[in-house]
């Protein structure tokens, strides 16, 4: 799609790809949606009728569900943290330093191959060796499949900044299959587990093109000049940073944009943490009436967490400014009965978002089109280490008290908190992840940038 030498876009010289997934909340599936178009608009998702045997499906029911009582098992009263315990130990990630071999497969490694050897994987197998290209998936398991179903090229599109070593396959370096990482963290973690250096490529999380635009970020510049003066209420970031803003972003940075400021709140996909939502509706209600800031509440494919912001927000005395009419718009509440509908709808909300407020999963890299991330709780380890990387480039900040936000908020945005968080995420992140692994689909090979504008 984009020649690594001249940048000139050139989708059709990239190879057409066979692009996989699997249904575990929202974030491989989320990895998915931005290649789509590599894949000529087709996504085969692991676990559906016609991907996998009946005996298959329970396999997939079984993964999901281990996955969706990580993320509600501790709201259970009295033995809720107990059992999210034992469930977190199953994804234990070690500790990442010191650098040292991890390459020995785990109890987890073993258990995938197990179901592998069970059967997992070979229908879907079967579809795609229907027509010889490389695929792409976003999910371990299926690139273990794959791989031993098939002879075809397989790359692994990794979701988070560290993960277990399930992610890998028994024997790395005879494996073939080739990973994207979205950042140097993985990249290094890629290497412990055992993987030879030449069969990983730091590309960055693929985000949505749909909030980049082409190679040269026209729509991200645009989005986050506008965003950058929303956040600089007190000029402070202009005075500071407005030469460097100018250079990166060009002629952008000089429109002022009008509009109030836009917070979203985005549970997890398995509908975690809605009561943190309310807690926010309650900590803003004064702001919200005062018009000072617009509150988008994101309850994904959920009709039970729709439902549950609407009561919130009815009992607060709110609802009549959700209404969707002009004026009476201060709160919006993002709900859709499909993927494609609610990917098509959350990206377009991203444009017009100035703070993400979500727990740190793969929205993390979500930071690199300069968004800044109000972090909520971690739900397991990866997020653990999702939250560490926010924090190291100074891209995120931890919720404090959410009954509070109307205080701590406005705050961190007197203070010009949110606008460096901004900017960090946008000069630390990578932000061309779909160019860059169409790059490597179509060259073999990457070129490393440093320039944010390039990377």
């Amino acid at each position: 799609m984009v020649h690594p030498e001249t940048g000139e876009f050139v989708k059709e010289t990239t190879p057409k790809i066979w692009l996989t997934s699997a249904e575990m909340g929202l974030g491989h599936l989320r990895a998915a949606y931005p290649l789509l178009e590599l894949a000529g608009g087709e996504l085969l998702i692991a676990g559906e009728n016609e991907t996998a045997s009946a005996s298959e499906r329970r396999q997939w029911r079984l993964f999901r569900q281990t996955y969706e009582s990580l993320s509600r098992v501790r709201r259970i009263p009295g033995i809720g943290l107990f059992l999210y315990g034992l469930l977190e130990k199953a994804q234990n990630i070690s500790p990442y330093y010191p650098f040292r071999d991890l390459s020995q497969p785990s109890f987890q490694v073993d258990f995938v191959k197990y179901l592998v050897k069970k059967g997992m994987g070979r229908q879907l197998a079967q579809r795609v060796q229907e027509e010889r290209r490389p695929v792409v998936t976003t999910f371990y398991a299926l690139a273990i499949a794959l791989e031993e179903y098939t002879d075809l090229p397989i790359y692994c599109v990794i979701c988070d900044a560290d993960f277990n070593r399930v992610w890998v396959a028994e024997e790395p370096k005879k494996s073939r299959i080739k990973y994207f990482a979205p950042c140097s963290h993985a990249w290094r973690r890629l290497r412990q587990y055992g993987v030879p250096d030449e069969r990983i490529f730091v590309t960055g999380f693929p985000l949505p093109l749909e909030n980049i635009g082409d190679p040269t970020m026209n729509i991200l510049r645009r989005d986050l000049a506008h965003r950058l003066h929303r956040l600089d209420v007190t000029g402070r970031f202009t005075v500071v940073h407005g030469a460097q803003a100018r250079n990166y972003l060009g002629e952008e940075w000089e429109v002022i944009p009008e509009g109030k400021l836009s917070l979203t709140f985005a549970v997890g996909g398995a509908g975690a943490q809605v009561e943190i939502g309310a807690a926010i509706i309650h900590g803003l209600k004064c702001h919200l009436e005062e018009g000072r800031i617009k509150l988008n509440l994101v309850a994904g494919l959920r009709p039970e967490v729709r439902d549950y912001f609407q009561q919130a927000i009815r009992e607060e005395g709110l609802d009549k400014l959700c209404t969707g009419r002009p004026g009476a718009d201060a709160i919006e509440i993002l709900y859709a009965d499909n993927f494609p509908e609610y990917f098509a709808k959350f990206n377009r909300l991203m444009a017009r978002t100035d703070l993400l407020w979500t727990k740190p999963s793969e929205l993390s890299f979500y930071s690199g089109l300069g968004i800044p991330i109000i972090i909520a709780p971690p739900i397991g380890p990866h997020e653990v280490y999702n939250q560490q990387w926010l924090m190291e480039i100074g891209a995120g900040y931890p919720q404090q008290n959410p009954k509070h936000c109307g205080d701590w908020i406005f705050e961190l945005l007197e203070e010009g908190r949110f606008t460096l968080m901004a900017w960090n995420g946008f000069l630390y992140g990578r932000t061309l992840g779909v160019y860059k692994i169409a790059e490597v689909i179509r060259t073999g090979k990457m070129v490393r940038e440093i320039n944010p504008l390039r990377r």
